[in-house]
């Protein structure tokens, strides 16, 4: 066990009272613990598996206004979006970086009317859409953040500049778009400094991941996952952000709600190692559309190529994985913008799903429903609000609503306001990625792709694990990774790690990237047993469990763990 987690048993154990228990650790019950404990409230934050580890690990790692939420007529979502894809880049630029866009265009007055429709209320698909509503869509965007524009206004190129720009791209394109978002590097990375704040700032609060909570009669107790052991709590408020699963929290608490909040859909992703594909993207994003009127996206990602995605209505809140066929319809729909290029199943080295938790709608096209997000009061002793749909762009706007509403609830005011208050590591990060990684290089005397790894990873905390790894007899973690002993051995004693799943799938890029092998499987484990002094059976129980975990809902085969999918390594030094 680590001492994080004793620590936070310890203060359970000497005083159960809490202000607020927030019920959910993926981005949003983040987001509203951070946003009430920075207020001064006393808060538990409880989450039944890894911080997260359920939609937040899933998204399409775009930081992003919500360009198609227009045609929907969602003006105000599409302005508060952007409000917080610009304050994501002030407050995390070590992990929100812009991310120029091309929409190839195909005609140019289809999709005009039915785009009319649909901002009428119409709820069936759209057509496609040519450069009229196009123009006036990313024109509108513009107008939005006319007064504080962060990045570059949208242009239109001909189909000759199309051709030299991206000369793979299908030639259909007559002509082509480019705007600016913003994408997200390491989304799991950044909820786990978000706690660390926290810590650091408000030590009276505390943070739970492998636990849950439930009740007995008028209490409430929180179970530890990982030792059984059940102690009480006595919250004044329960914030549920369980996302997909806030229906079910409902109903375990006693909240009393006589309707469905929640209607989730299903998004699946892949990564691609396709270099040719890599290359004819040209460090930007493809929007583009399906056959079937659905957006998809295709896009640099660390090294290798992000595609997605689906857009598929559950039923039950489960734990899923990108099935055949919607890895077939993604793949499908890149021989659409590139078809040119192979692209094959064997070059998928990762891929992933899950449940987007929106608003219950009786939408028949998927693409229509809300990506907003609102709060809802359950009356009981105590009361519970209920953090329903949001998106990962909006988690602080959300986290705010749901903060004010249970500020007014318990009779406390606001001290501040998170707006722009820079997260982790990017506190301090005032010059460019590359400036940092020159003075971190020369002030730790580390390759120059030794320190760009650390300030992607750490932002300005780089300076805390390159110190770290000094005092350690450090080496890396296997021969060509860009990870080290020490700095595995740094994750372990302070972001709140008890798997092998939490360090390859969540604190560092090792299996998104195709770098997990049985070598850095052995190394990783080695680093893992020694610092928390298990025995040889837990290594290989934790072991099992990992390999089973990416086989069953990632898509990385034994075979591929044992040949690895990642040649071209950056060496650690």
């Amino acid at each position: 066990m680590s001492d994080q987690r004793q620590q936070t048993l310890t203060q359970l154990r000497s005083n159960a009272d809490f202000d607020v228990v927030v019920i959910g650790g993926g981005v949003n019950g983040i987001g509203v613990y951070r946003e009430l404990a920075l207020q001064g409230l006393r808060v538990l934050l409880v989450e039944r598996n890894d911080f997260a580890s359920g939609c937040s690990a899933a998204p399409s790692r775009m930081i992003h206004g919500g360009l198609r939420y227009l045609e929907n007529g969602e003006f105000d979502l599409v302005r508060e979006s952007l409000q917080e894809r610009d304050a994501l880049l002030r407050n995390a630029p070590h992990m929100v970086h812009p991310l120029p866009t091309v929409i190839p265009i195909t005609s140019t007055f289809s999709g005009v009317f039915n785009a009319a429709a649909s901002f009428f209320g119409g709820t069936g698909k759209p057509s496609s859409r040519g450069a009229v509503p196009i123009k006036l869509g990313l024109s509108l965007y513009d107008w939005v953040t006319r007064k504080r524009r962060v990045l570059p206004k949208h242009h239109f190129n001909t189909g000759a500049q199309t051709r030299r720009f991206w000369p793979a791209l299908t030639d259909k394109a007559t002509r082509s778009a480019v705007y600016h978002d913003a994408q997200i590097t390491h989304p799991e990375r950044l909820c786990v400094e978000m706690i660390r704040d926290i810590a650091a700032t408000a030590p009276e609060c505390a943070a739970f991941n492998y636990a849950e909570m439930h009740k007995d009669g008028a209490a409430y107790h929180v179970t530890d996952r990982r030792s059984d052991e059940t102690l009480s709590v006595n919250p004044k408020v329960i914030v549920n952000a369980t996302g997909a699963w806030l229906d079910d929290t409902v109903q375990s608490l006693g909240g009393g709600a006589n309707e469905t909040m929640v209607s989730g859909t299903k998004g699946s992703h892949l990564i691609i190692d396709n270099a040719a594909l890599l290359n004819a993207l040209g460090e930007h994003m493809v929007y583009f559309e399906n056959t079937d009127g659905r957006v998809c996206i295709v896009f640099p990602y660390q090294g290798k190529v992000l595609a997605g995605s689906t857009d598929i209505r559950v039923d039950k809140a489960t734990r899923v994985r990108c099935e055949p066929d919607e890895r077939d319809y993604i793949l499908g729909s890149l021989r659409l913008v590139f078809p040119e290029i192979d692209v094959t199943p064997d070059q998928v080295v990762f891929s992933y799903s899950g449940i987007r938790p929106l608003p219950k709608s009786d939408h028949d096209f998927t693409g229509r429903i809300s990506r907003g997000h609102d709060t809802r009061r359950l009356a009981g002793a105590p009361v519970q609000f209920c953090m329903v749909g949001g998106k990962w762009t909006t988690f602080r706007a959300f986290a705010e609503q749901t903060g004010e509403m249970v500020l007014a609830e318990i009779g406390r005011e606001r001290r501040l306001s998170t707006l722009n208050l820079p997260i982790g590591g990017g506190a301090g990060f005032r010059e460019t990625p590359e400036v940092l990684a020159r003075k971190l290089s020369d002030a730790f005397a580390l390759s120059p792709n030794r320190a760009a790894h650390l300030i992607d990873h750490y932002g300005s905390n780089a300076h805390d694990v390159a110190r770290f790894c000094l005092t350690q007899n450090d080496a890396p973690l296997i021969s060509g990774s860009p990870y080290s002993q020490a700095e595995i051995s740094w994750l372990l004693r302070t972001e709140y790690i008890e798997t092998l799943s939490d360090i390859a799938l969540r604190r560092t890029a090792l299996a998104i990237t195709g770098q997990m092998t049985s070598g850095v499987l052995d190394a990783l484990s080695a680093i893992l047993a020694q610092e928390r002094d298990l025995s040889a059976e837990s290594i290989k129980q934790q072991q099992e469990a990992l390999i089973h975990e990416l086989t069953e809902y990632y898509g990385v085969s034994p075979d591929a763990l044992t040949t690895g999918h990642n040649e071209r390594r950056t060496e650690c030094a």
